[in-house]
């Protein structure tokens, strides 16, 4: 009986650290464009970004360079709009950093695609909607 004891407070002790472990990876969101020499980037720090686009977004060329752009021009002043009244409660962690996207330039494909899947991204891991 003793050794059952034992083995079930050991157990809930692994339990205990894995869970303490999990929620210190948590990262909060983070978006920015980056301008080099005329070549942008977008960068996001969100760890589970990369997994979502290799698993659930759509490929790139599912929709057109003008979709991403459409949709971008729609989702950034409302995720920007978001940030300015997120700045404390549950969504500050998500919203914490405006996105400056100027919608009269030429990002390309990538960068729109990425940029559209991290709105996707933020819809459907934290069950926001945006749009």
């Amino acid at each position: 009986m003793k050794q059952l004891l034992v083995l079930l407070v050991i157990g809930l002790m692994v339990i205990q650290c894995k869970t303490t472990q999990q929620q210190s990876n948590v990262v909060p969101a983070k978006v920015a464009i980056e301008n080099d020499s005329i070549e942008y980037d977008i960068i996001v720090t969100d760890i589970g970004y990369e997994r979502f686009l290799l698993t659930i977004a759509k490929p790139m060329e599912f929709y057109s360079k003008e979709y991403y752009e459409l949709k971008n021009r729609l989702y950034v002043p409302l995720y920007n709009q978001q940030v300015r009244t997120a700045r404390t409660g549950k969504w500050s962690q998500i919203f914490e950093q405006e996105i400056e996207y100027d919608p009269t330039i030429d990002y390309g494909l990538e960068l729109n695609y990425k940029l559209y899947n991290y709105f996707k991204f933020i819809e459907y891991t934290y069950k926001i909607k945006l749009l």
